[in-house]
């Protein structure tokens, strides 16, 4: 068998979804693993673009299994209308699967989401408002409701009943904001629950039933390792892991289930919401590459914030992350630039370092060591040979390669994933 881990090696919006695309061609099977619908993914299927959230990449392979795994959160509306547009557009969603054990947004999660972060003022995360932190805290505390609590009104309506009252007068007493009620909730996630019926299944055997039978099994990640609740830039970092061993908890696997673990990486760095970005850009060059790669949020519809790429988080991330491959993206949106810079280590307080510091206060006051390459003109979005790009490409790719310590296995010359080039081929070196 064969297990390969699609994972985001920086803040998000690394182009997780068409990597999945890609490889999910030759699995047997798609899983996310973690994250719900404030994770966007943009994929361009036959020249025509989707933009998804709820649902899993691997839809789009209509004869491989599509499956929400124990670790995510769902949010039964933004589903079902999410499978409604691409019923429309012709994609069928047959092949979706969804973890009886996954638990289930609310619209109190989403309330509070919106009203905790507004609070913190100054100190605010910069959240989606998706209510997916609010879902997770739930699932700690124990009182969260998870999708097999939908089928059935004897277990669904003390449980909402119970946590509802909770959340009411949290809704109430700090927030002055008006109570939801119980009954008109309950029928209309029990109705969802009646939508999903057909999806919803004990994920886990499925997956390890594979496993068993030596298929092919990609487990998607959503957001990126940076933004991994233990290891990213705490407390500017989402409420699941994922990184590569988010995969195993999220999907309800052993270790062994994994081979290679793919970090999915922008040619430069992007980052959505507030928390610290050292190698952001303020001026004329960070506008040109948002524009240029067009650097709006699918979920949020926010513009990014844009810098140079990072070597000290790339390292950072391939260590957590347990990376064996990077898959590089937008590298055609460097085209132009004079002069582009990487950031190799920082300095602090005098001092040079390499590694990424823990300490908010200490991230505030880095200062990135570049090292600067010569940029290149040409237009890169034919070329679908790694030896046919322009020197001082081919001389970036390779300085990446040496600062993160983890070898290419695709480049990317466009958003289309006929522009995505691998270098070998991964399912077969990951059964060997």
């Amino acid at each position: 068998m064969a297990g390969i881990v699609v994972v985001g090696s920086q803040w998000g919006d690394e182009g997780k979804g068409k990597l999945t695309n890609l490889l999910a061609a030759e699995a047997d099977m798609v899983v996310r693993y973690q994250g719900g619908n404030n994770a966007g993914h943009t994929i361009y299927v036959d020249g025509h673009k989707f933009e998804l959230s709820a649902i899993p990449s691997g839809i789009f392979a209509a004869d491989k299994l599509a499956v929400l795994g124990n670790g995510t959160v769902v949010n039964p509306k933004a589903l079902l209308a999410e499978a409604a547009e691409l019923q429309q557009e012709g994609v069928q969603t047959d092949n979706l699967r969804i973890s009886d054990r996954a638990h289930v947004i609310f619209p109190y999660h989403q309330l509070l989401d919106q009203l905790v972060d507004e609070k913190k003022g100054d100190q605010k995360i910069g959240t989606t408002g998706k209510g997916i932190g609010p879902a997770y805290m739930d699932k700690v505390a124990r009182i969260g409701i998870r999708m097999i609590d939908l089928l059935d009104e004897a277990e669904l309506r003390p449980k909402l009943s119970y946590v509802l009252a909770e959340k009411n007068e949290i809704l109430e007493k700090i927030y002055h904001h008006e109570p939801l009620a119980l009954e008109p909730l309950l029928d209309e996630y029990l109705e969802y629950g009646q939508k999903l019926k057909p999806y919803i299944m004990d994920t886990a055997e499925l997956i390890n039933a594979a496993v068993q039978k030596q298929q092919r099994i990609l487990f998607e990640g959503a957001q990126g390792a940076m933004l991994d609740l233990d290891q990213g830039t705490y407390p500017y970092v989402t409420s699941s892991s994922p990184v590569g061993g988010g995969a195993t908890i999220g999907s309800g696997v052993g270790p062994t289930a994994i081979q290679r673990v793919v970090g999915v990486m922008k040619a430069y760095t992007s980052r959505v919401g507030d928390g610290p970005f050292p190698t952001e850009l303020f001026d004329a060059t960070g506008d040109h590459i948002r524009e240029v790669a067009h650097e709006y949020g699918v979920v949020t519809g926010r513009p990014r914030r844009i810098g140079w790429l990072d070597t000290v988080i790339m390292r950072h991330a391939a260590r957590i992350g347990g990376f064996t491959d990077l898959a590089l993206n937008s590298l055609d949106v460097l085209s132009g630039l004079p002069t582009i810079k990487i950031a190799v280590a920082y300095q602090l307080d005098g001092k040079r370092i390499e590694n990424y510091p823990a300490s908010m206060r200490d991230l505030e006051r880095v200062e990135p060591i570049y090292e600067e390459l010569p940029g290149w003109d040409e237009d890169l979005s034919g070329i679908t040979n790694r030896d046919d790009l322009p020197l001082n490409a081919k001389h970036y790719l390779q300085r990446v390669e040496a600062l993160v310590g983890v070898p290419l296995y695709t480049f990317a010359v466009g958003p289309a994933k006929e522009q995505t080039h691998a270098l070998f081929d991964l399912w077969k070196a990951a059964e060997a």
